[in-house]
């Protein structure tokens, strides 16, 4: 794997209690392990208000200091993994709110999908694909699914309990890994400089 592509995790819920980052958590740590670079951005750190540009993102416009920072830090990743719970057949609305504020500094960019929920996630990360393709990201054919029933060691429903993935997971979360890398520095020639 490639250490000179920065690859940004997207913490994609920003509810409390949330189980994203301990998903994420695993993402980073097996591929800091596999040789990856990695930027952890958290949603819920960026503390984005629902879209409040006054002018479409595909200009480039950008006014708020939420958004400039935001966009600094999506900027700064050649590629990206979102992690994303499925809520409502769907992904989050934090989610689509972020890839929202911007457009160049997504395009030409790679990305691989976590999900997780109930189901794995496998509707949310269906539902993203569409989305990430307007704004220009490639993401990648593998993708990896988190099942709360066979994935986590959980006490209840609102425990938000650890990661103990199926022995399949990591291999698979290695190749999307391979995958994003190799996709993004195809695409590094595309990209614009800022």
């Amino acid at each position: 794997m490639s250490s000179d592509i920065r690859i940004g995790i997207i913490v994609g819920s920003t509810r409390p209690q949330r189980r994203g980052g301990v998903v994420a958590g695993w993402v980073q740590q097996v591929a800091e392990a596999h040789g990856a670079t990695i930027e952890l951005l958290d949603l819920a750190a960026f503390d984005l208000p629902l879209l409040d540009e006054p002018s479409p993102a595909i200009h480039g416009d950008y006014t708020g200091p939420h958004t400039l920072r935001w966009a600094a830090a999506v900027a700064a990743c050649d590629a990206f993994v979102f992690v994303v719970p499925e809520y409502n057949h769907s992904f989050p609305a934090a989610v689509k709110n972020a890839i929202d504020y911007l457009f160049a500094e997504w395009n030409d960019k790679a990305a691989g999908l976590v999900g997780y929920g109930v189901q794995g996630g496998v509707r949310a990360v269906e539902a993203l694909r569409p989305v990430l393709a307007e704004v220009g990201i490639a993401d990648v054919r593998t993708q990896v699914c988190v099942n709360l029933m066979s994935d986590f060691v959980l006490t209840g429903p609102t425990d938000v309990g650890r990661i103990a993935p199926a022995e399949h997971q990591e291999p698979t979360l290695r190749r999307m890994l391979d995958e994003v890398t190799a996709w993004a520095g195809a695409l590094r020639g595309l990209r614009v400089p800022a």
